[in-house]
């Protein structure tokens, strides 16, 4: 009886999978309400994913290049973790559709076992509809000429949209990404424009910047980057971002006694971590997009599964510590538990660390200037 029973709802969700097809080019051939995971017998759940609903993840650019490098690690289970079913929102520019049709296509021929469904659409609306997760990769990218002040404006404007239809559509205990950059500001403004959404759910990714400083200390020390503990990026996802290793650890010591030489910090390392996306460009000739996808991703992770009594940092809404005005979105060292963050407190600022910290934070608190006209008054 039970392979009857099978073979009736593969049959089924083969011939419903032709019927949307048929009836939208926009859709993947997995059905966004589907309760049905597999493409085939051969995607069955496990057991204890199949007792979990599936939480919705929306990811903005999802044809683009960060776009492409994330879809297949969240439908994998990497993002929620391997017993979590996921139905993906792929949200596109109207122009990159086909493109989004394609990159669905080897979704389907992947067979994940934990993808429910994915919906392919260029509406904010649709592509929000009641999601658990954000990803927000969308952004236009800094033209040859183009002065910040433009960019910040011109993608501001899509961070209102964006925060506007998350707040009407989404879950509202969602928790946003934002990756498209300028990350920190875009982040600011689409939080803004989600009142009913707690400032506490947005965060701009700094993980990479975080994850590119702990690689540079490990090399520098000869270790490996788990050995590598509390660390910390401070500020803007931008050439005045502050990688700090002032209380950092290496294998339980501190790094800044092990590396014993303030030269190479201050005019090596921390300029390397600056540039890396520079560098990375200049190298390949294309962006970081591998390592900013698994950078989202673990930011994500890390908040969901927690982040026991090590640091991660993370691009958030100020309370007012160290200094920082309250509201901005500014890069703490941060700790991690069931989706929840807390700003690691009371750590002791040398000069040095407060002249960059307060450089970073004047950038911030003039890009926030500039988008003055895209905040709800």
């Amino acid at each position: 009886l039970g392979k009857h029973i099978g073979f009736y709802h593969w049959t089924r969700m083969v011939f419903l999978k032709s019927l949307a097809a048929i009836a939208s080019p926009h859709r993947s051939l997995l059905l966004n309400r589907a309760p049905i995971a597999s493409a085939g017998l051969n995607r069955l759940l496990s057991a204890s994913a199949a007792s979990k609903p599936p939480k919705r993840v929306a990811v903005t650019g999802a044809a683009g290049q960060i776009g492409y490098q994330l879809l297949f690690r969240i439908a994998s289970g990497q993002l929620l973790g391997p017993d979590q079913p996921v139905i993906i929102h792929a949200i596109e520019l109207e122009a990159a559709l086909k493109n989004l049709q394609g990159v669905a296509m080897e979704l389907d021929d992947c067979a994940f076992p934990l993808l429910h469904g994915v919906v392919q659409t260029s509406d904010l609306n649709e592509g929000f509809d009641d999601v658990d997760y954000a990803l927000l990769v969308g952004s236009r990218p800094r033209g040859k000429g183009m002065e910040r002040q433009e960019l910040l404006s011109l993608n501001g404007k899509i961070f209102v949209s964006t925060g506007k239809a998350l707040n009407k559509n989404a879950n509202k205990n969602v928790k946003v990404l934002v990756v498209g950059n300028p990350a920190n500001t875009n982040c600011l403004v689409a939080s803004e424009n989600a009142p009913d959404i707690p400032k506490e759910n947005f965060s701009a990714m700094t993980r990479l910047d975080h994850d590119r400083a702990v690689a540079q200390i490990a090399i520098k020390t000869e270790s490996h980057c788990t050995d590598v503990k509390k660390l910390a990026i401070w500020g803007n996802h931008s050439a005045t971002q502050y990688p700090d290793v002032t209380h950092c650890e290496v294998k339980g010591k501190k790094a800044v006694e092990l590396i014993s030489d303030d030269a190479w910090i201050k005019k090596e390392f921390i300029p390397c971590v600056q540039q890396r996306g520079a560098a990375i460009i200049a190298a390949r000739g294309l962006s970081s997009a591998a390592s900013a996808a698994n950078a989202a991703i673990m930011q994500t992770f890390d908040r969901k599964k927690g982040t026991g009594e090590n640091w991660v940092s993370m691009a958030v809404a100020s309370d007012g510590s160290y200094g920082i005005p309250e509201g901005l979105f500014f890069s703490y060292p941060v700790t991690c538990k069931n989706d929840q963050y807390k700003i690691v407190q009371g750590l002791e600022i040398d000069s040095f660390s407060a002249e960059m910290i307060e450089k970073t934070k004047a950038e911030l608190i003039a890009e926030r200037e500039m988008v003055k006209d895209l905040l709800p008054k």
